[in-house]
C-alpha cells in the first residue's frame, strides 16, 4: 500500500491542501477550508479501505465520489480567490493524477454479475 502511486499521490495531496487551506481566510476556515480538509481525508480513508477489503469496488466509486467533491471545492477557492491560478494548476494536476489511477484501479475490478431472478 506504502509504495502505491494512487496513495503516495492522494498523501501529497493532503500534504500540500492542509497548510494550503489553513492560510484561507477565518470566515472560509470554518467552512471551505474544513470541507476540503474533511473530503481530502475521507478520500485517503477509502482508498485505505478498498485495499484492505475482499471487495473494494464499493469504496472506490464512494472515493471518487468524494473526489469529485474535491475538485468542486478547489474549483470554488480558485473562483472566490482563496488560490492562486498557480495553486489551482498544481492541485488540479495533484487531484487529476489521483482520478486516472483511481479510474484505472476501477476498471480492473472484476464485473459484478447479477444473478437471474427466481420466481
Amino acid at each position: 500500500m506504502k509504495e502505491s502511486p494512487i496513495f503516495t499521490r492522494s498523501y501529497e495531496l493532503l500534504q500540500w491542501l492542509i497548510p494550503a487551506t489553513v492560510k484561507f481566510p477565518r470566515q472560509q476556515r470554518f467552512v471551505l477550508a474544513a470541507a476540503i480538509q474533511k473530503t481530502a481525508l475521507d478520500l485517503h480513508e477509502k482508498l485505505i479501505e478498498a485495499v484492505k477489503s475482499e471487495n473494494p469496488l464499493p469504496f472506490l466509486r464512494q472515493a471518487d465520489v468524494l473526489l469529485t467533491k474535491l475538485r468542486f471545492y478547489l474549483r470554488l477557492c480558485r473562483d472566490m480567490e482563496l488560490f492562486n491560478l498557480g495553486q489551482y494548476e498544481h492541485v488540479s494536476r495533484i487531484t487529476s493524477e489521483v482520478g486516472k489511477l483511481l479510474g484505472g484501479w476501477i476498471k480492473k475490478q472484476p464485473a459484478v454479475l447479477s444473478l437471474p431472478n427466481k420466481q
